[in-house]
């Protein structure tokens, strides 16, 4: 028994739902089209290696201050339904079913918000998410400040010591998988590393360390969604 933690997008998912949210808010007039250039000019400049994307990650929350909490958590669900509970992986679906069977614990790990976290944590019966939260102020506005640590890069490394340490595991009995090269520090430590469908820079860091990279497909036009009996935007998130 040990701890199997999962990202979501790219991974457990086959698309990246920050992208999807990103257009989906623009299309309703919640964003304006500049500030969708905006955070596609910092996921740009982060693949180039010229920004942090924790920095940006923070840049995205301080957008919120003073929206509504419960409007956005509204919109979320909304999207999840429509548009990314169908995307799941036929691999990824398999492979948290081999982990529950085998009595591991089920934690997502991502970059993704509270409110789509916990509607994937519904539909795949996992017992934990880490992710990033936004604080809220006692009017039910956000503050445009995170709740806790940013959960990207190094943050993620940081939540999963955290539960495993909580949870009475050393991460030695831990299994990550990722899309993500930015996902490294946690790989690096983790008793059994996976790349799924991994980027560029992690598919070589893989090959190099022999480390198992995997194809967990895409899911098929009309395929039953997650639970049925068959960024960077803040309000979504990405990896």
């Amino acid at each position: 028994m040990g701890v199997a933690f999962f990202d979501l997008d790219k991974t457990l998912l086959a698309v990246n739902s920050a992208t999807l949210w990103i257009r989906r808010e623009v299309a309703l007039g919640h964003i304006s089209r500049l500030q969708a250039l905006r955070a596609s000019l910092w996921i740009a400049r982060y693949h180039l290696g010229f920004v942090s994307m924790q920095d940006a990650v923070v840049a995205a929350i301080a957008q919120l201050a003073g929206t509504s909490a419960q409007a956005l958590q509204d919109r979320t669900t909304a999207f999840y339904e429509a548009q990314v509970r169908p995307l799941y992986r036929p691999g990824a679906l398999r492979a948290v079913e081999e982990h529950r069977g085998a009595g591991d614990r089920l934690v997502l790990l991502t970059s993704s918000s509270g409110y789509l976290s916990e509607l994937v944590l519904r539909d795949l019966r996992l017992d934990a998410i880490l992710c990033n939260r936004f604080e809220v102020d006692a009017h039910g506005l956000h503050t445009g400040r995170p709740l806790g640590d940013v959960c990207f890069g190094s943050g993620k490394l940081t939540h999963a010591e955290r539960y495993s340490r909580e949870a009475g595991f050393a991460l030695s009995q831990c299994s990550f998988y990722t899309d993500s090269y930015s996902d490294l520090p946690v790989l690096e430590v983790v008793g059994r590393p996976v790349a799924v469908h991994p980027d560029y820079r992690l598919r070589r860091e893989a090959v190099r360390r022999g480390w198992p990279v995997v194809d967990w497909g895409v899911p098929s036009i009309g395929a039953p969604a997650a639970g049925s009996p068959a960024s960077p935007q803040a309000g979504s998130g990405a990896g």
